[in-house]
């Protein structure tokens, strides 16, 4: 008999939001989550799975039953000749990635946090950058799912096509996902290299800079002129790096941190900060290279409130050209950099922000030095009007004020995974205060 817990109180890594659910599992095995899920059912209790807790945004709490799955976290299979791994939905990419360098294989493209579970990091969307790449999502080429009556459905491109078409961005809501079949690819270097320039530049030559690197970005520092470009692409160079203790921890987290605070009281300070700290640490050429998985991921030190939404990629410039616009005509309006612009190539998942298009996602971000929460809403507000406009999709794991109307303009398919959500759980077993915003 499976065993829950009470009393446990849940947070996202963030901390900007958390639950107290009725009862708390940690399930080991297939058989324990069908307990817990046939328990649900007879007491008519709402399901929340969890995993790396890393989304930003609600969609993760519950006041019913919790199914944490950082117990079912093994690799089940490496089928090298087909360059793919099955593993269980809990397991978290950063312990996967070293059981996928003994075999010389690698993810093609990974989120910048690794802490997320497989099933998770599916779930909300999660992306990286580069136009010929897709969401993470696109890498799943098969996946088991358990539904809220306890069926377990395989489904592929060739076996239950149509739900593997909603199932790979699930949001949580039309099943436990027990395991995850991901393409890979034979494991590589990247060589990182950043160089300072200004928004303008980028965004006159989008394209060209789009064909020179794989997985092109770029950060824009609001309230300045000035921009980072970052270019990851294959290599054969050995691992290097020019990262050091004191300028990333001493100057590029704690003095930033003190900084930012003392701009929670002199608000006018922003955009002083975004400059001096461009001169600082972005103004120069730097150059890494590692083992691809080493390069994509890196250190999120700081909680933050976040917004992230798809764009069509052709919107890119106006979009941002309008974000600078606004700032510039309201001065009492504040931007903590980066604004980060990463590019992704559109996939056919019914509820992926990519759907249809290639697109642009532009990262908004306001930290919250030593947990303090700065004023954001006005900026909020005014970059959510910009993102409607050029027809943008949030992010599902981030911030957004967006509710089923909205959705169901922006999402083509928008009513076929309403159909399917309905059908696999028609009891909304698996729906919480987040979902039913998105279904209601």
């Amino acid at each position: 008999m499976v065993h829950g817990y009470k009393g446990v109180t849940f947070q996202n890594w963030a901390r900007t939001y958390g639950c107290c659910p009725a009862m708390y599992y940690q399930p080991t095995s297939v058989q324990e989550i069908i307990e817990v899920l046939a328990l649900a059912r007879q007491q008519n209790k709402r399901v929340k799975v969890v995993g790396g807790g890393h989304s930003p945004s609600d969609i993760a709490c519950t006041d019913g039953f919790m199914i944490h799955m950082g117990k079912m976290n093994r690799v089940l299979q490496v089928d090298t000749e087909k360059k793919q791994v099955t593993v269980e939905a809990g397991i978290l990419l950063a312990d996967l990635h070293p059981q996928l360098d003994k075999h010389g294989l690698a993810l093609s493209n990974l989120g910048a946090v690794s802490d997320v579970t497989a099933g998770g990091v599916i779930g909300t969307g999660t992306h990286n950058t580069g136009i010929r790449h897709g969401i993470l999502a696109t890498q799943v080429v098969a996946l088991t799912l358990l539904t809220a009556d306890g069926t377990i459905l395989e489904c592929s491109e060739s076996s239950n096509a149509e739900v593997f078409r909603a199932v790979r961005v699930h949001l949580g809501c039309l099943g436990v996902i027990l395991a995850v079949t991901l393409q890979c690819v034979p494991q590589f270097h990247l060589q990182e290299t950043s160089f300072p320039s200004t928004l303008r530049e980028v965004l006159d030559n989008l394209d060209s800079h789009l064909k020179k690197s794989e997985y092109f970005r770029f950060l824009w520092f609001p309230h300045t002129e000035n921009v980072s470009v970052i270019y990851q692409d294959h290599t054969n160079k050995p691992p290097s790096s020019s990262a050091s203790w004191f300028w990333d921890y001493a100057i590029g987290f704690h003095l930033l941190e003190f900084l930012l605070w003392i701009s929670t009281f002199l608000p006018c300070l922003v955009g002083w900060i975004n400059r001096f700290f461009f001169w600082l640490l972005f103004s120069k050429k730097k150059e890494n290279s590692n083992l691809s998985h080493k390069v994509f991921t890196y250190e999120c030190r700081f909680k933050q409130h976040v917004q992230d939404w798809a764009i069509p990629r052709e919107k890119t410039k106006e979009a941002l050209l309008e974000l600078k616009a606004m700032l510039e005509a309201h001065p009492k309006v504040v931007a903590h950099f980066p604004v980060e612009v990463r590019f992704t190539r559109g996939d056919d998942i019914l509820l992926s922000p990519c759907l249809q298009r290639d697109s642009c996602y532009m990262n908004i971000i306001m930290y919250r030095p030593y947990g303090k929460d700065v004023s954001r809403l006005d900026y909020w507000l005014a970059y959510e009007s910009i993102m409607k406009k050029v027809g943008g999709r949030p992010h599902w794991a981030k911030a957004h004020s967006c509710t089923r109307k909205d959705f169901e303009k922006m999402y083509p398919a928008f009513p076929k995974f309403c159909a399917i959500r309905e059908k696999l759980d028609p009891t909304g077993m698996f729906l919480n205060a987040y979902l039913e915003k998105v279904f209601y």
